[in-house]
């Protein structure tokens, strides 16, 4: 797999999780991040794995009052 199709694949893997955290769907959103975390770690990039990992643990925080 080249580099620009990883890249549409992750993309598209955070517009999903984003959509599910728009809709109030934490749990579903976290499911997805985690589902790109095994895809980076399985082809063997640990920089975008360690960004789906901070993905999932920013998604499981309150948002911040303004």
């Amino acid at each position: 797999m080249d580099a620009a199709e990883k890249g549409q694949r992750y993309a598209r893997i955070f517009r999903k999780a984003g959509t599910f955290l728009g809709k109030g769907n934490i749990t579903r959103a976290v499911e997805v991040l985690k589902e790109g975390q095994v895809l980076a770690e399985q082809l063997g990039d640990a920089t975008m794995a360690q960004r789906f990992a901070a993905e999932i643990v920013a998604a499981g925080k309150p948002p911040a009052a303004n």
